[in-house]
């Protein structure tokens, strides 16, 4: 008896475990989705930005709504438009959808200028669906020349 009973702590003793933990590149709600947006915006980092950037169906870079040079070309723009030195979410709110609005003060050198991004919830993850070019416009314009 006393064999059998330590045959079964030393079994136990060796028994291993797996836990899987999700990866920590998925962005699980909206504000880590943004956070990743944006620094892929500040990185100038095309596959990144490809990655956040989506809809309800997932990321854009996925769909067959535009070609991948149409997206390349595209990012490019967000790039200008959305390229700063540091950025603050100052609110956030429910939006159409189940979305989100977030509002987010973007700021270049000594420039600061507040716009919205709005995400949408997809299949695995959030994604930035679109923000609000117009309040940032001057932020794609060389600092020092106008437009």
């Amino acid at each position: 008896m006393k064999k059998l009973l330590m045959a079964l702590l030393l079994v136990t003793a060796c028994t291993t475990s797996t836990t899987v933990i999700p990866p920590t590149s998925q962005a699980p709600g909206p504000r880590p989705a943004l956070d990743q947006f944006l620094a892929a915006v500040r990185a100038q980092d095309l596959q990144a930005m490809s990655a956040a950037w989506g809809n309800k169906d997932g990321p854009v870079r996925d769909s067959k709504i535009m070609t991948r040079d149409e997206v390349e070309r595209r990012e490019l723009i967000l790039i200008c438009y959305f390229k700063h030195d540091k950025y603050r979410v100052l609110g956030e709110q429910g939006a159409i959808d189940n979305e989100r609005v977030m509002q987010v003060e973007l700021t270049k050198g000594t420039i600061s200028r507040t716009t919205n991004f709005f995400l949408a919830q997809g299949p695995d993850r959030w994604y930035v669906r679109s923000a609000d070019m117009e309040p940032v416009r001057d932020l794609c314009v060389p600092q020092g020349k106008t437009k």
